[in-house]
């Protein structure tokens, strides 16, 4: 199993690329479900949730195939189609339950395994269910498979008002596929209003599909009988340059992070301005300049859905209020078991506090390398924000996960002058 070591100590200079969005991404290419033409995209980041997903989708029926130097990938899902998602690649990716919505307007039926994924808390499917039947669908879980088909008589879903019990970014993402090939208008109120939500909605748009007020809590989508292919770039990943920013902000430095979007992270931007570290927004990418964490003021915050601060960038920001000066409040509102990495944080001299939901963390302090494990996805990137300010060496372990979001992550880390390498 592979581990990354980093010899801290070091600030970030220079420039680096921000991929396309994986949140993107995921439900852009199970959007190639709708259609039997084409669908190209770009921009698509070299990931293992992304190699598990086309894996799945292949298992379908799915052509793929990857073109160009910028992450080019043209699907066709040409019938029949197998609208079967085991249980050995569901296991890994809760993104896999996006393709529940697609099979089951293009197929009439769907048997999909209840998904696996980081374990950062409870990610409930029901809302994905709810709407579905809303929608006229007929659905039972057996055996730990999602059983969904179209009820006797019926060739289509029926447009519905739906309104769910929480926002939820993969639900809205789900049944807003499901509904462009529904028979009427689907509304769907308590929507996400994610970057990812809305260049998915871009997505489908370009493919045919009628849809309005993404971007809001309430989105219209008015069913068609056919969506054709299209080609799309998938939107840079803000948890990638919120993670950068990050990095830099804690280390020192100055770097240029070409094509972020800096319109997308606004609360993170927000705090570590108040945290004194420089943020410039230009069309084309954003640059950040730092004294390092030592000189900045720890800030306090609250996750919560967009435009929020996002929870996605909780573990890398209680990073950086580990060693910035001052005591500061984290309070996460979203899962419930996210802060997994605070006791490996901890292993590297942070001086951290739970209570609840609540973590307060002393800022301040002077980390010293260890070897540490990564729990999930984004508290893999806490550690190594972590470890590139430690004294001395740290080694951190089980970085699948780091390498299911963050496309080649020590390679651009490296391009920026950290001390970085993996170990197989």
């Amino acid at each position: 199993m592979d581990r990354l070591r980093i010899r801290g100590g070091l600030p970030l200079h220079g420039e680096v690329p921000i991929s396309g969005a994986k949140n993107a991404a995921l439900p852009e290419l199970c959007a190639a479900l709708l259609s039997a033409e084409p669908l190209t995209l770009r921009n698509v980041p070299r990931l293992r949730d992304v190699a598990t997903m086309r894996t799945l989708l292949e298992g379908m029926g799915v052509q793929v195939r990857t073109h160009g130097e910028r992450g080019g990938m043209t699907l066709q899902a040409r019938e029949p189609l197998q609208p079967l998602a085991p249980y050995e690649l569901v296991k890994t990716m809760r993104a896999s339950i996006l393709v529940l919505g697609p099979l089951l307007a293009r197929c009439g039926r769907a048997r999909v395994s209840l998904p696996g994924g980081c374990a950062i808390g409870s990610r409930p499917v029901d809302q994905h269910i709810k709407g579905l039947q809303a929608m006229g669908a007929e659905i039972t879980v057996e055996h730990g498979y999602i059983e969904a088909r179209l009820a006797a008589g019926r060739t289509r879903l029926r447009g519905a008002r739906i309104t769910t019990d929480m926002v939820t970014v993969t639900g809205t993402e789900n049944l807003m596929m499901a509904a462009t090939l529904a028979e009427g208008e689907t509304v769907l109120e308590n929507a996400a209003q994610e970057p990812e939500v809305v260049d998915l909605a871009e997505l489908l748009i370009a493919m045919g599909a009628r849809i309005e007020g993404h971007g809001s809590s309430r989105i219209h989508i008015q069913g068609v009988p056919a969506l054709r292919g299209a080609e799309h770039t998938v939107v840079a990943d803000r948890i990638e340059a919120g993670t950068f920013l990050c990095a830099v902000a804690a280390a020192g430095g100055q770097a240029w992070l070409r094509g972020a979007r800096a319109d997308h992270l606004d609360a993170v931007v927000d705090k570590l301005l108040a945290a004194g570290v420089q943020v410039q927004a230009q069309p084309d990418g954003m640059g950040v300049a730092s004294p390092g964490g030592a000189a900045l003021r720890a800030q306090s915050f609250r996750t919560t859905e967009y435009p929020g601060f996002p929870t996605d960038m909780q573990a890398q920001f209680m990073a950086l209020n580990c060693v910035a000066q001052g005591p500061s409040a984290v309070t996460e509102t979203i899962f419930e078991n996210r802060f997994m990495h605070v006791q490996e944080l901890v292993r590297l001299g942070a001086q951290i506090r739970i209570d609840g939901r609540t973590a307060f963390v002393e800022g301040g302090q002077r980390l010293s390398g260890a070897t540490v494990m990564a729990t999930d996805l984004r508290a893999s990137a806490s550690l190594v924000i972590a470890a590139l300010v430690a004294e001395g060496e740290t080694v951190v372990e089980r970085i699948y996960h780091l390498d299911r979001g963050y496309d080649q992550m020590e390679r651009k880390l490296r391009a920026l002058g950290a001390d970085i390498e993996r170990i197989a």
